[in-house]
């Protein structure tokens, strides 16, 4: 697919409706009554009135709107019109895995006034949970600013305003703290040049069927799988993340009824889309050459498993594409070459947690391997305008291959930084690098990931990834794959210990706590200082689904986990 990248992003989405593509909506939620097609040069008729509704109630360019409401078109479409109009969008999490109501309105009040939001929109269904209060910006429904509803000026409206690259066009809050929110600033040259890279390093093509049901307050599903469908004007099929995961099997239904090419998803997707497969029938997965595993750390086996379960639907394991992205690049980081397949070094994990080098482990004897290996995806090479190192994270001195560091990323896709966090951004932006906090290494020019280095549990002298102790833990039977959390807590003599705290359903409470002990002490050489069983969808989690191992660590040391 050839691209401008000359071209501003408003440009783009001009060019863009000028396509026969559109968007296919499908799923009970977001196309009840059957899956729909609208055209992207009706959504973006759509969309120019929802620019002029915004200038009539007083929204400037440079501005910020704040959009509190499901995956649907109507979202989308305001999107499209925030960005036609040069506002930047500030999608906010929906209250999915909150631990309470009150926890949901605090930090959705914190993102909106952190992020100066000149105005919150709100879909109806949402209205109820949150209210204004003194202090607050102007919140109205998101009808109000649609096509149809009573005052909505007509597209021709709109006025356009002059380009500018440095305007924010996407305001994206990370998801991890809630006290100390961060904005995650992506200027009109940062979005423009990574959807460029990715389109590039994806090879993406103009008759590319996109499949998604990612959320839209989530950098994948915003950037990756709305931005450059909507840019392009290349054909995109959307559901909501509500009804894949009442139905995973769905995902796949999507992708073979419409001849899906490209889709994506966190590693835990693609581990209950092969649960949902083992029960499907008359499936065809042939058309699908790109499914992105990313978002979350990319574990071989959980691929391989979808691997084996989606061959007979004609899926050639080439398509699988594991990357790495972040929301400070806008999204795409590193890409492996699309038809590469999934490719994994096979590592001594006790070198590795002891040198911090990544040495090869070739054995035939799987029970060795299991003791003593790991297998880490490669994740491909930087995007086009990006480059990467590996640096010592004392020295800063640049580490030479399968010497694990700290990752560190420049070029046209990094943003300027956080908003209004000087503090946080000095810390993220040093000598013109990006500081990931990824501990990785180098292998044959692709970036492998080992882990967070914050998350890192020193034990007997070893560097112990949580990782490994959670995938351990999440293949024993009664434990909930994906829901299991491991970190470190201060022991005997000031030593750390490990904690490994899980989701369960199962009765038999005590043999799972044993087991779950034995496959700690394999993991790590040394027993755990606590095994916790708590209550089915409990575990902190990020509004992208990501685990929380710190806040966990919280809640266990306030003694507040929902135990068992």
């Amino acid at each position: 697919m050839s691209t401008e990248p000359n071209l501003s992003i408003r440009a783009r989405l001009e060019k863009a409706a000028e396509r026969t593509g559109g968007v296919r909506f499908v799923g009970k939620s977001v196309a009840p009554d059957g899956p729909v097609f609208v055209p992207w040069a009706q959504i973006h008729e759509e969309a120019r009135a929802v620019g002029a509704a915004l200038q009539a109630r007083g929204v400037q360019p440079g501005d910020h709107v704040a959009v509190l409401g499901p995956t649907s078109r109507e979202l989308m479409t305001i999107v499209r019109g925030c960005w036609l109009a040069g506002v930047a969008s500030m999608i906010l999490p929906l209250p999915m895995r909150m631990g309470s109501l009150d926890e949901f309105v605090s930090s959705t009040r914190l993102r909106i006034r952190h992020g100066d939001a000149k105005l919150v929109l709100i879909d109806d269904q949402l209205a109820p949970f949150y209210e204004a209060i003194e202090g607050d910006p102007p919140i109205a429904s998101m009808a109000s600013v649609l096509p149809g509803s009573e005052g909505v000026p007509s597209g021709d409206r709109l006025e356009i305003p002059e380009d500018d690259p440095d305007r924010l066009v996407i305001l994206q809050y990370t998801s991890g703290s809630t006290s100390e929110p961060k904005g995650v600033m992506i200027p009109d040259r940062v979005l423009a040049a990574n959807m460029d890279a990715a389109c590039e390093a994806a090879s993406l093509r103009e008759d590319e069927v996109m499949v998604s049901w990612l959320p839209l307050y989530h950098d994948m599903g915003l950037v990756g799988f709305l931005a450059i469908p909507m840019t392009t004007g290349v054909e995109l099929v959307q559901a909501a993340p509500q009804d894949f995961m009442a139905h995973p099997a769905s995902w796949m239904e999507w992708i073979s009824e419409w001849g899906g090419t490209a889709t994506a998803g966190p590693n835990f997707a693609w581990v209950l889309a092969t649960r949902g497969l083992r029960r499907s029938s008359d499936l065809d997965l042939s058309t699908l050459t790109l499914a992105l595993s990313g978002a979350e750390p990319v574990d071989p086996k959980a691929m391989d498993a979808f691997c084996e379960a989606a061959a007979p639907y004609g899926f050639d394991p080439a398509a699988v594409f594991p990357a790495f992205g972040m929301a400070e690049v806008a999204i795409a980081g590193t890409f492996p070459r699309r038809g590469q397949g999934l490719l994994w070094d096979s590592i001594d994990r006790e070198v590795l947690e002891r040198d911090r080098v990544a040495m090869p482990l070739v054995t035939e004897d799987e029970d060795e391997f299991t003791r003593r290996g790991r297998r880490l995806p490669l994740l491909g090479t930087a995007v086009p305008g990006l480059e990467m190192k590996v640096v010592d994270p004392e020295s800063r001195e640049e580490l030479p291959e399968r010497s694990v560091g700290e990752l560190l990323l420049r070029g046209t896709s990094v943003t300027p930084g956080y908003y209004k966090r000087d503090d946080a951004t000095a810390e993220l932006l040093q000598d013109g690098w990006l500081c990931t906090g990824d501990l990785a290494y180098i292998l044959d020019g692709q970036l492998v990931l080992c882990g967070r280095i914050k998350d890192v549990i020193i034990v007997g002298g070893r560097n112990v990834f949580p990782e490994d102790i959670e995938r351990a833990v999440g293949t024993i039977e009664g434990v909930r794959a994906g829901n299991v959390i491991a970190f470190g807590v201060e022991g005997y003599k000031g030593k750390e210990s490990v904690v490994v705290v899980a989701e369960s359903r199962a009765e038999n409470g005590d043999e799972i706590r044993s087991e779950i002990h034995q496959r700690t002490l394999e993991v790590c050489g040394l027993p755990p200082r606590d095994v916790i069983l708590v209550e089915p969808s409990t575990l902190p989690k990020t509004s992208s689904g990501k685990l929380q191992r710190s806040k966990c660590r919280e809640l266990y040391l306030a003694e507040t986990l929902s135990v068992r």
